[in-house]
């Protein structure tokens, strides 16, 4: 695996290739049960990658529940990027996406949700 510094200032060497966990979970009526969705988090690992792409809204919240719990004993060495203005509510509207007055509060539910997990 080949790594990059990730921006100007931030000191993160992140692998060159990201692991988007969108399919971690089967909330939507498709994508990755739990065993599946581990053996893919492990082989990336394995294989030498330490960046993982998410969001609170992806399968309903599975796939944050999910990459929470395989995080555990590797956090330190993993980079974590979330996506906090999409909403987790099939029926949500557009009050509650995109970057309103309330993004501070989604993005810290959503980043309090994968450490609690974590």
């Amino acid at each position: 695996m080949r790594y990059k510094i990730l921006g100007r200032h931030t000191g993160l060497r992140v692998s060159e290739l990201a692991l988007g966990t969108g399919m971690f979970g089967t909330k939507w009526g498709h994508g990755a049960d739990r065993d599946e969705s581990r053996r893919l988090f492990d082989g990336y690992l394995e294989a030498g990658g330490n960046f993982l792409d998410t969001s609170d809204s992806y399968q309903f919240g599975e796939s944050e529940s999910l990459l929470g719990e395989f995080i555990k004993a590797s956090r330190e060495d993993l980079v974590v990027a979330t996506k906090y203005t999409q909403s987790a509510d099939p029926k949500g509207s557009l009050s509650v996406t995109g970057n309103s007055r309330d993004s501070a509060r989604i993005a810290s539910t959503s980043i309090g949700f994968i450490c609690r997990t974590a």
